[in-house]
């Protein structure tokens, strides 16, 4: 089961990046996000002292939300964040801090995935040349100035909130579930008492789709200001609750990003179930879910498995028990553009 496509290898890559690599510290989403700013203004040549300022400023406003940014104890560049947050440090001492201490580490491991490299390069380190920084590479000024930008920028967001709550809990010794407050379209935990949001739905999902309608495989966006931004769609429609189907339809795993056409357009999926053919698809969608870690690995576990195979009964036993209801299932749209799970 590959993510990465050879009719997409760039922006799969990048997503590959940020939704699939082992973390030790959340530096990774602040560089990626520093990353689409400076290519966003075609600041090609970067010296680290301007990579750390857009680099410092997400990681300080980070930081003074959710204090833990790693797996480890003890940080001298996140105590520099934490007393330019505190008001004890000035901006330019900041940044002086962030171009000595920030980037030791993540500079060599952006590009690094699983035990190899990216074959797709999204910068050059140039730190050892007369430059003393990075070079953007064309494949990241494209990325940059893509429809598709604020998506990227709204999924590291998103990944970076799971990773960071995740981690806080489990400082604290609770147990990390996400649901889905549904009237608000956000992933909260499932902690009585600390209902704060952690991500915001479709940006957490996003990725995971490759950017596309998961039925008809149209590019979608998801930034809420768009002119046609995509819908969350319960993949088994929730009205099969109200008919006795003992399943919990509002988990992470049936839920499904969709352009409105599909969603609620004229012949659309409304509180159809999809043909079964879908359902390999959602499986594949909820195993990239779950190599991402956490903490949507263990909530997807605990809802349909702990193994490929029993996810699959898992879903094929749902979809069956949908024939005892009288909801369509056998619904499908037109193709609008490529698979792109699978």
């Amino acid at each position: 089961m590959a993510f990465v496509s050879a009719k997409s290898v760039e922006t799969d890559e990048w997503r590959s990046i940020i939704l699939f690599g082992l973390n030790v510290a959340t530096y990774k989403f602040a560089l990626a996000k520093s990353l689409i700013e400076l290519g966003r203004d075609e600041q090609e040549v970067v010296s680290l002292e301007d990579l750390a300022v857009p680099f410092a400023k997400h990681l300080c406003q980070h930081l003074d939300e959710v204090d833990t940014q790693g797996t480890f104890r003890h940080s001298r560049f996140l105590d520099a964040c934490r007393f330019y947050n505190a008001g004890k440090i000035q901006h330019d001492e900041l940044i002086t801090a962030t171009a000595l201490l920030g980037f030791v580490n993540v500079i060599d491991a952006f590009h690094h995935l699983r035990g190899a490299d990216t074959s797709t390069r999204f910068f050059i380190d140039e730190r050892k040349t007369s430059n003393g920084g990075i070079r953007l590479t064309d494949t990241l000024l494209q990325l940059a100035h893509s429809t598709e930008s604020h998506n990227y920028f709204s999924e590291i967001e998103a990944r970076w909130r799971l990773v960071e709550t995740a981690w806080e809990s489990r400082r604290a010794g609770d147990p990390m579930t996400v649901l889905y407050d549904s009237p608000r379209e956000l992933l909260v935990p499932a902690l009585l008492g600390k209902r704060k949001p952690i991500a915001e739905v479709r940006p957490a999902l996003n990725g995971y789709q490759k950017g596309h309608c998961f039925y008809c495989y149209r590019p979608i966006l998801i930034v809420p200001d768009s002119s046609d931004p995509a819908d969350v769609d319960h993949f088994f429609p929730h009205v099969l609750m109200s008919r006795g189907l003992p399943v919990d339809l509002d988990g992470v795993w049936n839920l499904v990003l969709a352009c409105q056409e599909c969603n609620r357009g004229t012949g659309g999926k409304m509180a159809a179930v999809p043909a079964v053919e879908y359902l390999e698809h959602l499986r594949l969608r909820n195993e990239y879910l779950i190599w991402s870690h956490h903490p949507l690995r263990d909530t997807l576990m605990a809802s349909t498995g702990d193994n490929p195979a029993s996810r699959r009964r898992f879903l094929r036993t749902v979809w069956d028990m949908t024939a005892e209801s009288s909801v369509r299932t056998d619904w499908r749209p037109p193709d609008r553009g490529r698979s792109v799970l699978g």
